[in-house]
């Protein structure tokens, strides 16, 4: 396993990487927010290379098992964060409907001056905490991890039952994500 210092260092590896909201504010329990990540996952698989084994998307945050069949991972997962969050972001300060519009767009703003990275807002936290899977021991166990967060959050009774999920896939079903599996 490799985590020091969290970087991907083997671009051509398959990564568990989890990419969460600052603050964790639960951005995604609206369907037009975590649509857009969902879009956004499909585009990259099918335009960038990337290859999804297993994903999850919670309320807050994002799970995922993925590695990349060209290029360089890490320049993938750069833009798929900076396109999700500008997304996201314009979709929030769209939406006039929005009740948490103000109070959103106030932490996202103070998250954004506090790094000279940002222009006015910081959707995502930075790190992403890669961890490299070397073992199938280590494979089996973030997937299960993944597809039992939902279950673990009271949301639903089993991983399959969880709309956001590739749990789905595993279980014979198709889910809103193409996959490759492990």
């Amino acid at each position: 396993m490799n985590s020091s210092g969290y970087k991907i260092r083997n671009q051509s590896g398959i990564y568990f990487i989890t990419f969460a909201v600052v603050e964790w504010i639960d951005v995604f329990t609206k369907r037009q927010y975590a649509k857009i990540v969902i879009d956004s996952l499909n585009y990259c698989r099918k335009e960038k290379g990337l290859e999804i084994y297993a994903w999850c998307l919670m309320s807050n945050h994002l799970h995922l098992i993925i590695s990349s069949k060209e290029g360089r991972l890490s320049d993938t997962l750069r833009d798929f964060k900076k396109y999700t969050a500008s997304m996201i972001l314009s979709s929030i300060e769209d939406n006039k409907k929005e009740s948490r519009r103000s109070w959103m767009l106030w932490i996202f703003g103070s998250a954004g001056k506090k790094n000279a990275n940002n222009k006015i807002y910081q959707f995502w936290q930075q790190n992403n905490q890669p961890k490299e899977l070397e073992t199938n021991y280590f494979k089996d166990q973030k997937l299960n991890y993944i597809h039992m967060n939902p279950v673990e959050a009271g949301l639903v009774n089993e991983p399959e039952e969880y709309r956001y999920s590739s749990a789905i896939d595993y279980s014979g079903g198709k889910g809103l994500v193409e996959i490759c599996f492990l």
